[in-house]
């Protein structure tokens, strides 16, 4: 039996971010070992318990949580990782990656991502947000280094919208994150 996936499933402020609890819920019944890390924003839209008990692990929420042990749990999971997986990812979190700013715990475990993880991103957010030029300069950098985006997708968007912007299906997500 091979290897079950370490994925680091970072969750960030988008009305998407509920979502999240169910692609948490299919990683870890496909068999991966699912640490969800989630920034100040995301816990304005849910909290960490739905995480905690779908992943079976701990969840990150800040970063100075400590687990057990001397290494910094950021700098362990960046090191235990398989994939990054941020899922909603918001306009600022491409921004503070694509700029390597490292205030939290999701961009310094980004920064520190051992050189073997791979980068999964599911943008969400508005349309117009997600069009603009800085947006769009942020996604080609992150593609240049490595990073694969999945989505965004056209629909009605939370905002009363329709365009692009929305989450793609987390069926979709979680099967692109174990192809990885």
């Amino acid at each position: 039996m091979s290897k079950s996936k370490t994925i680091i499933l970072g969750v960030t402020g988008s009305i998407a971010a509920h979502r999240a609890a169910d692609l948490a819920s299919l990683l870890t019944k496909r068999g991966a070992d699912v640490h969800v890390v989630m920034t100040a924003d995301a816990q304005r839209f849910i909290t960490p318990l739905p995480f905690k008990t779908l992943s079976r692990n701990a969840v990150v929420t800040d970063l100075y949580d400590e687990e057990e042990g001397w290494k910094p749990t950021h700098i362990k999971l960046a090191d235990e990782a398989d994939i990054l997986l941020i899922a909603p990812a918001t306009a600022n979190v491409l921004a503070k990656l694509a700029h390597g700013l490292a205030d939290d715990a999701l961009t310094c475990i980004a920064l520190a991502l051992n050189p073997k993880a791979k980068i999964l991103i599911a943008p969400a957010m508005n349309g117009k947000m997600w069009l603009h030029p800085a947006t769009q300069e942020n996604v080609a950098t992150l593609k240049e280094r490595g990073a694969k985006f999945i989505g965004p997708e056209i629909g009605m968007l939370s905002c009363g919208y329709e365009g692009i912007g929305r989450l793609w299906p987390v069926e979709k997500i979680a099967e692109q994150a174990l192809k990885m």
